[in-house]
């Protein structure tokens, strides 16, 4: 049986390839995942979508603009807030 004589900087390369392939498919890659599902979400809202914003305020979208949507949070009440202030909803399925 023949063992393969490997340099402790091979050895040690290996294993910074290892742990960059562990990062990327462990955190950089489901981040960047989500990042699109979010992005997707907010460019699909509409008037009459019930939102949440990140801060909780529940509201109903009222109007939509570029970049930004209104939300009727109370009787009479509007606020234009940025799109990246509404989170996306979390389905239970």
């Amino acid at each position: 049986m023949m063992l393969l004589a490997i340099s402790n900087g091979a050895k040690t390369g290996i294993m910074v390839v290892a742990m960059l392939v562990v990062f990327y498919f462990f955190l950089i890659r489901p981040q960047s995942q989500t990042a699109k599902k979010e992005q997707s979400y907010r460019d699909g809202l509409k008037v009459g979508d019930a939102v949440m914003t990140t801060g909780g305020i529940h509201g109903v979208i009222t109007g939509v603009e570029k970049g930004y949507v209104y939300v009727q949070v109370a009787q009479g009440v509007k606020v234009r807030m940025s799109k990246t202030a509404i989170q996306p909803q979390v389905s239970n399925k």
